[in-house]
Formats: C-alpha cells, sequence, structure tokens
C-alpha cells in the first residue's frame, strides 16, 4: 500500500484534536498530510452549509502533488474518506474508518440534537458537560481523576470550533448507501465499543456494507485518541503495513 497518508477529522474536532497523538508516530514511516475543515482550526468558517463532496475535495488536494495516499478517517471523517474513494478512485489506495456510519440512527441524532440545541444555548460549560458524557466511554469517564475531569472540561468549554454547528448539520445530512458499495480499495473499519455518541452498531454496519473491509474494535468510547491511542496507532500501521 502507499507510503503516504491523509487524515479526516470529525465534526466540532480538528486534526490536532482529533490525531495528535498519531501524527508524530505515524510520520515516522509515511508522509501525512491533513487539512481542518471550513470552521475548525485556521480554516475560515463556510459561508453556506457544508458539502461531503467539497470536504472529499479538501482532503484530497492536502496531499498537494502525491499521486497516491491512503485515508484514515474519524467519525464524520469516515464519511469524508469514503467520498473521497468514490470521487477520486485514481488517487485513494486504502481506508481506514474509525466510529463512522454509513447513516446515523435515530439515538445518535437525538443526541446531535440535544448537542445542536446546547451549542445554540451559548453556555460553554454545561455543553462541555454534555459532550464529555457521549464522547468519552463510560469506563474511561469513571476511571478519570476529579482534576482530570475538570481540567478536560474546562479544555473542551473553551475550544469549541466556529464551525460546529455546520458540521455536524452535515453529520444529520450523511447518506453512504450509495457509496459504500463501490469501494473497491482494501478497507479497514474501526468499530469502539463503549461509544456513546456514534451507537457501535453502525459502526458495524458500515464494515458490513463495504466489500471485503476488515473489522477491528478498540476499547475505547468515541476519542480514542484520548482512551486509546496506542492500539489505535498498532492498528493503523498494522493495516497500512
Amino acid at each position: 500500500m502507499t507510503s503516504a497518508l491523509v487524515l479526516a477529522h470529525g465534526a466540532g474536532g480538528s486534526v490536532r484534536a482529533n490525531f495528535s497523538p498519531l501524527i508524530p508516530v505515524l510520520s515516522r514511516t509515511r508522509r501525512v498530510f491533513s487539512v481542518d475543515y471550513p470552521g475548525s482550526g485556521s480554516t475560515p468558517r463556510a459561508t453556506g452549509p457544508l458539502s461531503l463532496d467539497d470536504l472529499a475535495d479538501r482532503v484530497v488536494a492536502a496531499a498537494g502533488d502525491t499521486p497516491t495516499f491512503a485515508v484514515l478517517g474519524y467519525s464524520l471523517g469516515c464519511a469524508v474518506a469514503v467520498r473521497a474513494a468514490v470521487r477520486h478512485p485514481e488517487r485513494v489506495t486504502g481506508l481506514v474508518l474509525t466510529s463512522g456510519f454509513v447513516r446515523v440512527d435515530d439515538e445518535t441524532r437525538a443526541r446531535i440534537d440535544t448537542w445542536r440545541r446546547l451549542l445554540a444555548a451559548g453556555d460553554p460549560m454545561r455543553l462541555a458537560r454534555f459532550q464529555m458524557s457521549v464522547v468519552l466511554g463510560e469506563p474511561f469517564e469513571r476511571a478519570m481523576p476529579a482534576a482530570q475531569r475538570e481540567g478536560f472540561l474546562e479544555l473542551m468549554s473553551l475550544t469549541v470550533p466556529p464551525g460546529t454547528d455546520q458540521q455536524i448539520d452535515l453529520v444529520q445530512r450523511v447518506d453512504l448507501g450509495d457509496d459504500v458499495p463501490k469501494i473497491g480499495v482494501p478497507t479497514l473499519v474501526v468499530g469502539t465499543k463503549h461509544d456513546r455518541l456514534i451507537t457501535p452498531s453502525s459502526t458495524r454496519a458500515l464494515a458490513d456494507a463495504i466489500p471485503g473491509a476488515r473489522w477491528a474494535e478498540l476499547d475505547s468510547g468515541h476519542a480514542p485518541s484520548l482512551e486509546a491511542p496506542t492500539e489505535w496507532i498498532r492498528l493503523v500501521e498494522e493495516f497500512l503495513g
């Protein structure tokens, strides 16, 4: 498989927030490219609704003149990665999809509706408490020392990307039903078995819908870069070879 890798982050996140423990390790053996979506990192907020096609094209463009590469997608980034593979089959040679979905189920949609309401209410700490309750796996959250918990809440309350509302709106519109049967590259789907945002069964359904996809699972909630970074890195590196 190609030695290059492009990263596609999740909604309400950024490349740094979602992949920071992975980048130094993965960069030792391959070129790693990335771009923040509109409204995340230093990328300006979009003037209208986000398009999955546009995000996929941005992710592919991040690789510059590197001809071929794999894409590591996380959460919404899985949909971006899948669309990138469909739109640019001559360049995308493999996919690693973590905490993804074909489309959100009713349970996830209800959580995202709550997320949107709290975001609109403008109470950062209340929003952070809700996010922590769905982003962290219950075993990990329960084991957090009080000081770490408070620090994490404060960090979350201070680092909400300005484009979060547009990104989670896109999550609710994603439907990969026509795309996943077209995937013809090696694919690893990684489930997060304690996920309280994207239901684990949704990620399993994504794996089942992609021809020949491999399956692996992390002992993690929806924050594998925080809860299980070493194991996540191992899965990615073993798959990319």
